[in-house]
């Protein structure tokens, strides 16, 4: 039942959030609105992972979801000193 749920509807949601996200970071007005909407995309492939993981009953995948996570903060502190060192 879960595994109906959430591949009809959580992934297609986070598929137009993605989508969405993406005409933003083409359309964003400066840098800082493109990096945002980056580190949001990174959330949404963090959820679509998840949602990926329970439709599978797959746990294992969570690792990588786990790592994204890290390296998608480590990006934006990273990004954040830059536009504070730098500007």
């Amino acid at each position: 039942m879960l595994q109906t749920i959430s591949w009809y509807f959580a992934l297609p949601g986070l598929t137009l959030a993605v989508i969405l996200t993406f005409v933003r970071v083409l359309r964003g007005p400066t840098m800082a609105d493109r990096v945002v909407a980056i580190d949001l995309m990174a959330s949404l492939a963090i959820g679509i992972i998840a949602v990926y993981a329970i439709a599978s009953d797959n746990p294992q995948v969570l690792d990588i979801a786990l790592v994204l996570a890290l390296l998608s903060f480590l990006g934006t502190v990273a990004f954040g000193f830059y536009l504070e060192r730098f500007r």
